[in-house]
């Protein structure tokens, strides 16, 4: 017996494993205690394997009045230029779940799930922090060189704005695009 099944072309992905990527991102930045804010930012990815990979990131915010301001009326604890929150960070990741997305019959996306971890510094209120950050990650791939981001990250550093060490989250949401190259 002859079966006559018709076999359909399969079309590879043409993803290097070892590409570089770049891209930008916009969203919101969780300055505890100084409000949610836009921010936005750069990333320069290299994957290391299909599974792991290292980015470097910079962002910037400005932070908004805390409560204790706004409640006090004309006591600023600082002024413009010390509001304004830049971060760098140098983060390793690891794919956890990579797939693909069906839209429709026709189009499949390469997409994966991903986990951060890094360290780096913020600079805020007059002053360099040592930083450590945790997230996670939705990747999807357009096409060949194009891919869409989807990033939830937590800033940890300490600040001491009122005289004593407080150990401060800062959580970030953010969308972004990318180019492999």
């Amino acid at each position: 017996v002859e079966p006559s099944v018709e076999r359909r072309t399969v079309k590879t992905p043409k993803i290097d494993a070892t590409d570089f990527m770049v891209g930008g991102y916009v969203g919101t930045y969780s300055a505890e205690d100084f409000g949610v804010n836009p921010v936005f930012g750069a990333r320069l990815a290299y994957h290391i394997s299909e599974d792991f990979f290292a980015e470097a990131i910079v962002g910037r915010t400005e932070t908004s009045r805390t409560s204790y301001e706004r409640l006090s009326g004309a006591a600023d604890l600082l002024d413009d230029s010390e509001r304004r929150l830049t971060y760098y960070n140098l983060s390793f990741g690891y794919n956890l779940f990579p797939g693909e997305v069906f839209v429709g019959r026709g189009r499949a996306f390469n997409s994966a799930f991903y986990v951060t971890a890094g360290v780096g510094s913020v600079k805020f209120a007059g002053d360099d922090r040592f930083s450590v950050s945790v997230g996670a990650g939705y990747r999807l791939a357009l096409n060949d060189w194009l891919a869409l981001h989807l990033d939830v990250r937590d800033h940890m550093y300490e600040v001491d704005l009122l005289g004593s060490n407080k150990n401060t989250h800062n959580l970030e949401t953010a969308l972004g695009i990318s180019v492999f190259f």
